[in-house]
């Protein structure tokens, strides 16, 4: 579980104690029902990282597109609802050669505008013989983008980098030279799907 959760069921719990003290157990009813979906929401299981040349997912949810952008980009964007696991990891192994805040609106994150106007933290990774950019997105209830790490930092393919608190999603940007395999309505699971196959020749 991350921490976080740990953090914010307590003090819910709390609170929902003092109002069964002061008042009724029906008062504190909501307040204990809002720490048991923290302790749902912030989750962080274990995952199996596939071997292989392969970019994997750095968020669980739903495969909103799968379009070409910048010439020989293709973006692959992820939305998170408030039900999916929300820590997210590296799409591939290799060295943070970029990261970027850009603070912004909090529009819904499954819609397109969001993708450019709303606030987001901008990673690149060098590794695998390729760079691959993503960005963290937030979105009408997610209002806190969070990256653990540090430009210059090296991470393994699949390691935890980051989380978006309460939905929110995550674009991903690979060259020419990945296959990809997956399509929009897909549902992918951070670290453990294969988003994309490094071509032999790319």
């Amino acid at each position: 579980m991350v921490r976080d959760g740990l953090h914010y069921a307590l003090a819910l719990a709390a609170a929902g104690s003092l109002l069964w003290w002061l008042l009724t157990p029906w008062a504190a009813a909501p307040l204990w029902a809002a720490a048991s979906f923290c302790l749902y929401f912030f989750r962080d299981p274990e995952r199996q990282i596939p071997d292989g040349d392969v970019a994997v997912a750095p968020a669980d949810g739903k495969v909103l597109s799968v379009i070409p952008v910048g010439g020989e980009l293709t973006r692959i964007s992820i939305f998170m609802s408030v039900f999916d696991v929300h820590v997210n990891r590296a799409p591939i192994g290799g060295r943070i050669v970029h990261v970027s805040y850009h603070p912004g609106r909090f529009r819904v994150a499954s819609r397109e505008p969001a993708a450019q106007e709303n606030e987001q933290n901008r990673v690149v990774i060098e590794g695998q013989g390729s760079r691959v950019a993503f960005r963290q997105v937030a979105g009408l209830i997610a209002r806190r983008i969070v990256f653990f790490k540090r430009l210059g930092d090296e991470v393994a393919k699949g390691e935890r980098v980051g989380l978006i608190k309460f939905g929110s999603r995550v674009d991903v940007f690979l060259g020419p030279e990945w296959e990809i395999q997956v399509r929009a309505g897909d549902r992918v699971k951070a670290g453990a799907s294969v988003l994309a196959r490094r071509r032999e020749h790319g």
